[in-house]
């Protein structure tokens, strides 16, 4: 493992914790490592949770970030004379300064009122937060649910805007709420539940869910802004990166797949593209797709990547389900040759395997349990695709 990852992710971590906790009258009693964003050459961000004694007696449940490289100037600072390590105890990001009031019930329920729900009964839950990046809260009320994400300051009125050109487009994006300058996006819910669900619990899926996925990948012209974005291809070479990082053994098998998918010149048309396309960000019905979550990272790019991301997290979630393997393997036989009929096979499981090997970098930073040979299967995984391309067979 890289060496620099040493004193956020090993032993000497519980300094870095106790140096935040112990002024403020806290002692670290347990923690663990909660997630890891490992940039090789740039900046590192680690979660942790942290179960601390107070001296009133009390024990809680505390989450605090970490992180290298460039650091905000909020945030508390610890160095070795080396390594400068930024930390802070949520909600208090220093790259999201709207999280403090996402997780303030009172605040939070002056805003249910405000949208007409009942803010007085309101109950929060911090559905996502990734360090640093963004978060999201549910904020369920007896009369209704909305969702308040979290983002940079910067990036919270492109999303909001995004968000309402897909829905006046007829695109079954959450509808927005409204947004603050500081950060928050409130979106509305949507109806169904997570295809990952329903895959996980067996729930029969009809053609129509099939039709619908495949109608979710045709997004808006509207949403194909900016610079043509870098494909899963192309961005290979990072997570192979993070992979030699993390897990030595296997640089030259992750640098070898990244060399194997990358390419320079376009495998496809300009296309407004979600960005993250997966079983998690559908929401289904019985017979149909009834939302997509997520369209944050929609901009304009290839189809091909939309498409393969959606098959390698099916790919990787029967791998992670065994016993739930056949309804995901039947699900993905379904979308494979409808898929292919628009797109190259060979091209379409070279944009797989970059997808898989991107996903090869999950383990470690959710800090799963066996995490070193969970990267080593999805690498096996990845070889797997590339080795399909040729013949354009799905694995």
């Amino acid at each position: 493992m890289d060496t620099n990852l040493g004193p956020l992710v090993g032993p000497e971590a519980v300094e870095l914790l106790a140096a935040v906790l112990t002024p403020a009258g806290g002692r670290v009693e347990n923690w663990r490592v909660d997630q890891v964003d490992h940039q090789p050459g740039g900046r590192t961000t680690v979660g942790y949770q942290v179960r601390v004694g107070w001296a009133d007696g009390s024990v809680t449940e505390e989450t605090l970030g970490a992180a290298t490289g460039d650091l905000p100037p909020e945030v508390a600072r610890l160095t070795d004379g080396h390594t400068e390590v930024g930390l802070w105890r949520f909600p208090f990001d220093p790259d999201l300064p709207a999280l403090p009031t996402a997780c303030d019930p009172h605040r939070m329920g002056r805003l249910a009122t405000r949208l007409g729900l009942d803010g007085a009964a309101a109950r929060l839950t911090v559905r996502t937060y990734r360090p640093r990046r963004r978060a999201v809260v549910e904020l369920a009320t007896p009369t209704g649910t909305v969702y308040v994400k979290v983002l940079r300051p910067g990036r919270v009125r492109s999303v909001h805007e995004a968000h309402r050109a897909a829905t006046a487009a007829g695109y079954p994006a959450p509808h927005p709420l409204g947004w603050t300058t500081d950060g928050l996006l409130v979106l509305a819910a949507l109806p169904g539940r997570p295809l990952r669900d329903a895959l996980l619990t067996g729930t029969p899926l009809t053609d129509g869910v099939v039709d619908g996925v495949l109608a979710a990948l045709d997004l808006p012209p509207a949403l194909a802004t900016g610079a043509r974005r870098l494909t899963w291809g192309q961005k290979a070479r990072h997570y192979a990166g993070v992979i030699a990082a993390t897990v030595p053994d296997l640089a030259a098998r992750a640098r070898s797949i990244a060399a194997a998918v990358d390419h320079a010149a376009p495998e496809g048309p300009d296309t407004p593209v979600h960005g993250d396309f997966y079983e998690a960000q559908l929401m289904v019905a019985a017979d149909r797709v009834t939302g997509v979550l997520d369209i944050d990272t929609a901009g304009r790019g290839e189809r091909l990547d939309d498409a393969a991301c959606l098959l390698a997290h099916l790919a990787v979630l029967a791998d992670l389900h065994p016993t739930r393997r056949a309804p995901i393997d039947q699900f993905r036989a379904a979308l494979h040759p409808r898929l292919t009929q628009t797109l190259d096979p060979a091209a379409l499981a070279r944009r797989t395997a970059a997808v898989v090997l991107s996903l090869a970098t999950g383990p470690f930073r959710v800090r799963e349990p066996g995490w070193r040979r969970a990267t080593t299967q999805r690498v096996e995984l990845a070889e797997r695709w590339l080795a399909e391309q040729m013949q354009g067979v799905e694995v």
